[in-house]
């Protein structure tokens, strides 16, 4: 799968604010908080590239599905199913 963000770059420092409780209780199962964001951050953001690409792309997408409703495909003739 492709990244979406370099994952080479260096570590930075971030403040955030949590549910005390749930801060507790992930410490308490000895959950790696910045390795979990990270990895939640990157789904996130993937999702979020993808329905912005599509967005872009909305148009151009619909004249190719236009475009082979009216025509076919080129291999039509070739496809044996």
């Amino acid at each position: 799968m492709r990244q979406v963000f370099d994952t080479n770059a260096k570590k930075k420092s971030a403040n955030l604010s949590l549910n005390s409780n749930l801060l507790a209780e992930a410490k308490h199962l000895h959950i790696n908080l910045s390795a979990t964001l990270e990895e939640a951050l990157s789904k996130e953001v993937r999702q979020r590239k993808r329905k912005q690409w599509l967005e872009d792309n909305k148009l151009a997408i619909e004249s190719c599905n236009d475009l082979v409703e009216t025509n076919g495909m080129f291999s039509d003739a070739y496809r044996t199913f």
